[in-house]
């Protein structure tokens, strides 16, 4: 059974490279908006696939310029064997970029839509306007923006280490928005317990399970 020294302890060995990992997401904010946009096809592809066989797609449709001007068959083609999903997947980005697409200028026009004064209602505007976003890829990828300071990624690592360490009794199998605000709100106090930023808490949970801190 895992413990809050040993939480704690784990902590101090890895915390210069979480930090350093969060002030490389910051950097981000200040990328043009085809960077963010890459990042956001990221978090679409997530979904029950490994984050770095979507990060390899990702860097691929984006170095082939796919991800900016692709077709979803040829978007299609290149997840193939990388995410799962993949059809879906692809119609989500095509239809990502045209909400984000000047219709004019064909430029992609992203950070006009993210508040950063406001998160959570930056979040529930991605949640109800991108397919494919649901609270923990929203939550992502505001996170990998530099945007993440208050809100958690509820993902399958992260939930079982909050079962570990008793912040949640089961892991649910499915989060409607209630319950994911609840989870939230629950780790966001077990943060605060253990004396680790929220964001921080979230990449140490994730490199315990994966071994590595990634994104």
């Amino acid at each position: 059974m895992p413990t809050i020294k040993g939480l704690l302890a784990e902590y101090r060995k890895k915390k210069r490279k979480i930090k350093k990992r969060l002030r490389e997401f910051r950097i981000f904010q200040r990328k043009k908006d085809r960077d963010i946009f890459k990042e956001l096809c990221f978090c679409i592809l997530t979904p029950q696939s490994k984050a770095v066989c979507c990060n390899e797609a990702v860097e691929a449709l984006a170095g082939s310029n796919l991800l900016y001007r692709g077709s979803i068959l040829a978007i299609r083609r290149k997840l193939k064997g990388l995410a799962r999903f993949h059809n879906k997947k692809a119609a989500y980005i095509v239809e990502a970029r045209n909400i984000f697409e000047d219709k004019q200028s064909k430029k992609l026009d992203i950070k006009s839509k993210i508040n950063p004064e406001d998160i959570l209602g930056t979040r529930e505007w991605l949640v109800r306007n991108i397919k494919g976003l649901g609270y923990k890829e929203a939550s992502h990828f505001l996170r990998n923006i530099g945007m993440g300071r208050d809100i958690s990624i509820l993902d399958v690592h992260i939930l079982r280490n909050l079962k570990e360490f008793g912040v949640i009794k089961d892991i649910p199998d499915s989060l409607a928005k209630k319950d994911y605000i609840l989870i939230e709100g629950r780790m966001r106090d077990f943060a605060v317990k253990v004396g680790i930023p929220l964001e921080e808490l979230d990449l140490l949970f994730w490199s315990r399970k994966t071994g590595f801190v990634f994104k």
